[in-house]
This record gives C-alpha cells, structure tokens and sequence, in this order.
C-alpha cells in the first residue's frame, strides 16, 4: 500500500526526510541556480512541473498532444495558477535559457510542440531521486536504487506525480503560513535553505532552531533583492513563523513549530504523490523490503 500523507506526517523521522530533501534542492541551486529557480515558488513549480508532464506524455500519432503553448495554458488557466500571459513569458524564458527546444520538425507546424533539452531532463530526473531518497529515509527501502536502474521510470512517475499534485487544492494551495513564503518570488528555496539546517536536537517545544542567517549573502545567493528577504522575513515574523533570539552578540533565525508541522503536512502530500507514483509504476516488491 502507498503511504499516505497521514502515514507521513505520523513518521518521526520524516522531518528528517523532509531536511534531506531541502537540503538536496539547496544543492540543485549552487549547480544551477538558473534552472532551480524553475521550481522557486509555488507558482513557477506547477508551472514547471505540469509542462514537463505534458512533454512526457506526448504521442507521436497525435499531433495535438504533449507540451504545447496552448495545452500548458488550459492546464494552468484551469486551475487559476496564472494569467494566459504569464503562461506564454514562462514559455518564452524556457526557450530563451534553452530549457526546452522546438520538438523535430515542430519549428513550422501549429500547435508548436516543445520538449525539455538535456539538462532539463537531469534536472527532474533528480528532483525525483531526491524525493524517492527522501522516502528511503523512513522505511530503508530502495526507491532510488530501482528508478536509477530504470530511468525511463521519470515518463511515466513524473506525470502521474505533477498532475496530482495539480489537481489536488490541498497542495495546490498551501495553508495560510505556508503560501507566504511559497507563493513569494524564491520563497521555495529561501524555506528550502531554512529547513534544511534546522537542528533536529533541540528540545524547546515551541521552536526549531535554524542558525544565523547572513540576509545580505543570502539574498545575493538567491538573486534578489535584500530588501525583498527582508520584507519577507518581517511579514513571516510578524505571523510567528520565524524569530531571532541573540546568542554571543549573533542574531540566531528560529522557526516556529507549528510552522513546521504545517509545513510537513503540505509537504506530505507530495511525498504521498510521490510514493503512489513509484508503487504503481515500477512494479516490483515493496520498497521497505
């Protein structure tokens, strides 16, 4: 049986789970910040995402389907993601970045068929690892280990993957303390850098403590504004999502439980996602064995 998010989330060790990933996504950002500022915010994931389902599950004997201009935007316009002009400059900076080419011979036909250049395609084949990784941590199994032996696996998991999560308002729309950061331009990676050096060790029950935090570096990290991070933290601070508590004249950033336990609820329902997709595509034994 796939896990369910409830399974998750009950999981002592997903938080674990959830700081291997973080910290995974954070390592895709220093290799290439350009491409994993694709999957920056909540917008830009489903916008990412739905587009290389799309691309996946193109039949070369209908010429109406896989990743087009305009399946992406009925796809996303449905959901209320984004405007039909936003859809089209994502497209546009996808071409411009050559994250996608013309599919062969598509260059003079309509509708224009895209798909992902290489890089791309090594870039969601390990953001799939990384959340299978993720998934190994709680039972010892060997997600990883069976997809990297089939890496075909992507074409059918991924868009089983994205187009749930899509469909599915409880993911689609993050609760109230988590839309803040992730509906924020780069507050997927900023949450991502956070999480993933929160110390599991500490036993205050109403905070998690994350560490200093250098706002000028990290903002420079992450292409934006200083005063952009900063106004983010103010608004997440004023929630109590976030605090500062002074150790040795050093500001330390702390976040608070309930943050997280929110946080961990929503991202279990891509973990779910994530798990019923390998499951039902790769076939073979239980993971956990």
């Amino acid at each position: 049986m796939p896990l369910s998010a409830e399974d998750l989330v009950a999981n002592p060790k997903f938080i674990l789970a959830l700081r291997f990933h973080a910290g995974r996504m954070r390592g895709m950002f220093n290799t290439g910040p350009r491409l994993a500022r694709l999957l920056a915010s909540q917008q830009r994931w489903l916008l990412t995402q739905t587009a290389y389902a799309l691309a996946m599950e193109r039949d070369p004997a209908e010429p109406t389907s896989g990743f087009t201009a305009v399946r992406l935007t009925r796809e996303i316009t449905s959901h209320k993601v984004a405007s039909r002009n936003t859809v089209l400059s994502f497209i546009d900076e996808l071409v411009t970045y050559r994250f996608i080419a013309y599919a062969p011979g598509a260059e003079r036909r309509r509708p224009r068929q895209f798909e992902p250049t290489e890089i791309s395609h090594q870039a969601m084949f390990g953001w799939l690892v990384s959340n299978l990784g993720a998934l190994d941590l709680l039972d010892g199994g060997s997600r990883v280990a069976h997809v990297e032996a089939h890496p075909e696996l992507i074409r059918v998991m991924q868009p089983r993957i994205a187009l749930n999560c899509l469909q599915d308002p409880q993911w689609r729309e993050p609760p109230e303390h988590v839309a803040l950061f992730q509906w924020n331009d780069a507050g997927g990676l900023i949450v991502d850098h956070l999480v993933s050096r929160i110390d599991l060790d500490g036993d205050d029950p109403e905070r998690v403590v994350v560490g200093h935090v250098d706002s000028r570096a990290l903002a420079a990290d992450f292409m934006i504004s200083r005063t952009h991070l900063q106004r983010l933290f103010a608004r997440a601070a004023q929630q109590g999502c976030i605090g500062w508590d002074t150790i040795d004249k050093k500001p330390v950033l702390w976040m608070s439980r309930s943050f997280v336990e929110q946080y961990s609820r929503w991202q279990a329902i891509k973990f779910a996602y994530v798990d019923d997709a390998f499951r039902c595509e790769a076939r073979g034994p239980s993971p956990g064995r």
